[in-house]
């Protein structure tokens, strides 16, 4: 799986820049709401541009499986990340796809995804990984806040051998102090290294990658 995923990307120049200073995956927003939302032939063009070795990962909140289904097979995407309020069902339903489900972790700790994730499980469709984003009332992610650490390094207790892909408030002057805190298998950052809404500014995007690789592999040594 990718490591570091630079998130909300709305341009072409956005998209090599990520991918230039070494991120491997790049989030593409499908979500009307959000200020990081692009058209399809956008998308299409900035899936198109990024490298071979780049993963793309399309995001989208409480879309219907059809439209999920037909966007990633029209822009060959390497995952869909969903990050509303999709039912287990609708990851069944994306079988044959790699689903990123997003959790937004609040007061109510870890127990309402152990229960969704046991759905799953009953239905045979497990996600390939979980994202661990900030939970705020009114927000479905983008918030610039971060995550309970403590409380998120809670994961690893429940036996779920699943990948964390760490979200939430991540910036360059932050990303080791999380990976050492949670030990995430990828982390994930969207205004953590913009210069305006939906906008990336090169030198946040390439201190994030760097601070990100070097406390990962740091971290697996």
């Amino acid at each position: 799986m990718f490591r570091i995923k630079i998130c909300g990307i709305t341009t072409l120049e956005d998209a090599h820049h990520a991918a230039g200073a070494g991120a491997d995956a790049i989030g593409i927003n499908f979500y009307g709401g959000s200020v990081r939302a692009v058209m399809l032939d956008q998308a299409r063009a900035i899936a198109e541009a990024a490298p071979k070795d780049v993963a793309r990962v399309g995001v989208f909140v409480n879309a219907g499986a059809e439209e999920v289904r037909k966007t990633a097979e029209c822009l060959n995407l390497d995952y869909v990340q969903l990050h509303g309020d999709e039912s287990p069902s609708i990851v069944d339903e994306l079988a044959g796809f790699r689903v990123i489900r997003a959790y937004r972790l609040g007061d109510a700790g870890w127990q309402p995804l152990v229960a969704y994730l046991d759905e799953c499980r009953r239905l045979g469709a497990m996600p390939a990984a979980i994202l661990v984003d900030a939970c705020r009332d009114g927000a479905y992610g983008g918030t610039g806040q971060t995550v309970d650490w403590p409380l998120a390094r809670r994961f690893h207790a429940l036996g779920l051998d699943i990948p964390l892909i760490l979200a939430g408030g991540l910036v360059a002057d932050n990303v080791a102090q999380a990976v050492a805190a949670v030990s995430p298998a990828a982390v994930d950052t969207a205004s953590g290294v913009e210069s305006s809404l939906g906008r990336k500014d090169p030198e946040r995007v390439t201190a994030f990658v760097a601070a990100a690789r070097a406390a990962l592999l740091g971290r697996d040594l």
